[in-house]
Parts: C-alpha cells; structure tokens; sequence
C-alpha cells in the first residue's frame, strides 16, 4: 500500500512539474516571434503560445515514461517474453479518445474566431461548382462589417502603391492605431502576397480578383511590408514602409498628402532593370531588362 501511495506522489510531482515546465516553454514562445502590431496578431500569438505549451507538454510526457520504464521496467537478463498487452480497458480508451477530440475542436474554434476577425472576403474558389446562384454570392460579399477607414492596396511589379480616402495615392502605408481598418488588396498583374510579420497575416492576392481583410492596428511603429509570394525576378526587392500612428497623425499625414505629388517608389529593380541586356558566362543566355512600373 506505501509502495503504490509513494507512486501516486511521485506522479503527482512529475505532473506538475512538466506543467510548470510546459507553462513556461509556451510564456517563451512569444519571445519567438516578432512584436504583435494588431489586435489580431495577439490572439494568433495566444494560440500558438498554447500549441507550444500542449506539445511541450506531450514531448515531457512521453519521455519522462519512457526514462521511468528504463529505470525500473528493465527486463532480467536472458528474459526474451514479450509485455502482455494491456486490451480492453474501455478509460484508457474513452480517454485518449475524448481528450484529442476536444483539444482539436478548441483549436479549430479559435482559428476560426481569428478568420472572423479579420474578416477576409473575395476568396470565392476559383473553379465553380455553381453550388450557388451569382446572386447570392454577392450578397455575402455585401455581409462586411463596417470598419473606420478603408484603403486599397495595389500590388504590381515590383512596387506597392496605397489609395486613401479622396483619391490620395502613396507608397507608403499609413494606418491609425485602434482602430479598424478594411484593407481591399488588388493585384495589376500576377500573383503577390500581402505579409506583414507584425500583423501575422500573410494573404495572397489574385490578379482579377478584389479580397478584403479587417485589422485592428495596437501598437504605433514602423514595420514593413513584403511580398510573399513568387511574383517573379526581384520579388524580394517588392518592399514598402508601413506605419501606424496615433489617428491626430495619421489625420495630419493625409492632409499633407493631398498637397504632395506621388513620388516613384524606390526600388533596387529599377536600376538593375534599366541596364543594358549581357550574356551570362558567354552561355548566349540574357540577362534581358524588364518593363518598369511606376
């Protein structure tokens, strides 16, 4: 009896002790990732901190069980008898069974609580099924929330160009902190993709298509927007300046944008695109230049 109560103590402290551990390794996860910028970046970085506490959690398990059974589980020397299997005990089985199950819905749940938030619409797919009438469809893309302030975003080779309310165009991207903000992403060309890292979004946009994305903006900065997809040579370059700023700023800045020209966007590609076309190691391959967007 002192034997088993003695191993129920010795379980109950390595329990805890890989939950304070797991607590711990998920508290750390957010150091992993870049500063949270947006409403919605807090709760992505919540969850992943919880992924990392659960697999944490698991990791120790499993391997304290398997120290604990080399300790003391050890076969006698010469003993080749197979373990007998443990069956048909209905717990274990309703256990590692329910537990799962639960775990993946909650997740699920709170990736799709992150979706509504940011409201993402226009990703209709790109085959139809025709398994609704053009009618109802675009009275779900009429559904969106209403958010402060909307601005386009325009994505070509190799630059980003922003469309503020009264037809103000700029290079940079300027965003009021705390407050929504609806993003409607379009492409005059190929493939790019909209990734922030502070934001935690990472939304590709479809040449043809119009997709719309909500953020909360929390934190006042200067970040930088990046093009995430393949859109061609120099994609790396397809950079541009976000800041989010307090809104009497973000009020101040647009109203010295409609005093000011559009200015070109600076960009490496066009420099190296406006160079007379070489051959490549005598191969008769061409460093050919490419058309020049502005």
């Amino acid at each position: 009896m002192m034997l088993t109560l003695f191993e129920t103590l010795l379980l109950g402290i390595f329990i805890a002790a890989i939950v304070v551990a797991s607590h711990w390794f998920g508290q750390q996860a957010y150091t992993w990732m870049p500063v949270a910028a947006t409403a919605e970046a807090e709760q992505v970085d919540r969850l992943f901190s919880f992924l990392v506490a659960v697999g944490a959690f698991i990791f120790l398990g499993v391997i304290g069980i398997i120290l604990y059974s080399i300790l003391f589980f050890r076969a006698p020397t010469g003993d080749y008898s197979e373990g007998h299997p443990s069956r048909g005990d209905a717990r274990i089985e309703i256990l590692w069974t329910a537990v799962p199950t639960v775990l993946v819905l909650w997740i699920a749940f709170q990736s799709y609580d992150i979706y509504e938030r940011l409201q993402i619409l226009g990703l209709t797919p790109v085959v139809h099924l025709h398994l609704q009438e053009p009618a109802v469809a675009q009275t779900v893309q009429n559904q969106a929330k209403p958010a402060v302030e909307q601005i386009e975003v325009i994505a070509k080779q190799w630059v980003w160009s922003f469309r503020y309310p009264n037809n103000i165009t700029s290079n940079e991207l300027h965003l009021p902190v705390h407050r929504s903000v609806r993003l409607v992403l379009h492409s005059q060309d190929v493939i790019h993709g909209f990734y922030v890292p502070e934001f935690r979004v990472k939304q590709d946009i479809i040449p043809a298509r119009t997709i719309t994305l909500v953020l909360t903006p929390n934190r006042t900065g200067k970040y930088r927007l990046r093009d995430s997809q393949f859109s061609g040579t120099y994609f790396a370059l397809m950079e541009a300046d976000v800041y989010v700023e307090s809104p009497t700023a973000y009020s101040h800045w647009l109203e010295q944008a409609t005093q000011q020209q559009k200015k070109t966007a600076v960009n490496p590609a066009f420099s190296a695109g406006a160079q007379s076309e070489k051959t490549l190691l005598n191969s008769g391959w061409r460093t050919g230049s490419f058309k020049n967007y502005t």
